[in-house]
């Protein structure tokens, strides 16, 4: 059976790469974006157009662009959703602005909630849905000068965990990713020596690609994930 899938935050690297191997599944999709248009045209490319079913743009770090985005995004007979959508704040705590913080916690925590609590209600009738996020090492040991980003993402694994409990009885399963150093664009601040320093401590002595988060999304998005429910799956190389 085709399944419907969203995927938020497509333009990324993380998200195309999960784009490409769902589609290579047989899903139909709707990509999401917010401002990296030349990104989404180029997924559109690679992807054959019967299996995008909409191209969807909103800023999900702020209401307005929340409530578009659930606006414009059918409720019902959406199988699965993946949310990807993420950034990161690099700087001191006590420097951080309070319009840094609201969207730091719109993106990464309403966000997730909000279009979750929209998709819920159609999965349950249906006894079948699956909801996966892209969240982050640093959700789990923390990082200095990445306070506000590892907050949010541990918000994130507590709240795969509960609403797992919540919903596994309808057969909805939800789980996360946990990838450590991946080699995105979102790193492109450190130095190639900062890189290398840091590979090194990688026991695998690499960084991750896209493809690795990608193939653990593509996992808990098959049926040899059936009895995985309310799990991170740390995609890191044993690094941390």
């Amino acid at each position: 059976m085709e399944k419907r899938t969203i995927i938020t935050g497509a333009s990324g690297e993380i998200g195309m790469a999960i784009a490409n191997q769902l589609a290579n599944k047989g899903h139909a999709l709707f990509l999401h974006y917010n401002q990296n248009r030349t990104a989404i045209e180029q997924l559109q490319e690679q992807i054959p157009s019967d299996q995008i079913i909409d191209v969807i743009q909103s800023d999900l770090s702020t209401s307005e662009g929340l409530a578009q985005f659930i606006h414009q995004v059918p409720q019902q007979d959406i199988d699965q959703l993946i949310y990807t959508s993420g950034k990161s704040y690099f700087g001191l705590f006590q420097d951080m602005e309070e319009q840094d913080m609201d969207e730091m916690l719109q993106l990464h925590v309403k966000s997730p909630w909000k279009i979750a609590q929209a998709l819920i209600p159609d999965m349950i009738r249906n006894k079948f849905g699956r909801i996966i996020l892209i969240s982050s090492i640093w959700g789990e040991i923390g990082a200095s000068c990445e306070v506000a980003y590892s907050t949010v993402k541990g918000a994130q694994n507590a709240f795969i965990r509960a609403l797992a409990k919540e919903l596994g009885p309808s057969n909805i399963f939800v789980n996360g990713v946990s990838p450590g150093f991946i080699d995105t664009k979102m790193n492109q601040a450190m130095t190639a020596q900062e890189k290398q320093e840091l590979i090194q401590d990688i026991p695998l002595q690499r960084a991750g690609k896209p493809e690795d988060v990608a193939d653990a999304v593509q996992f808990l998005c098959s049926n040899q994930s059936k009895y995985i429910q309310g799990e991170l799956i740390r995609v890191n190389g044993a690094w941390g």
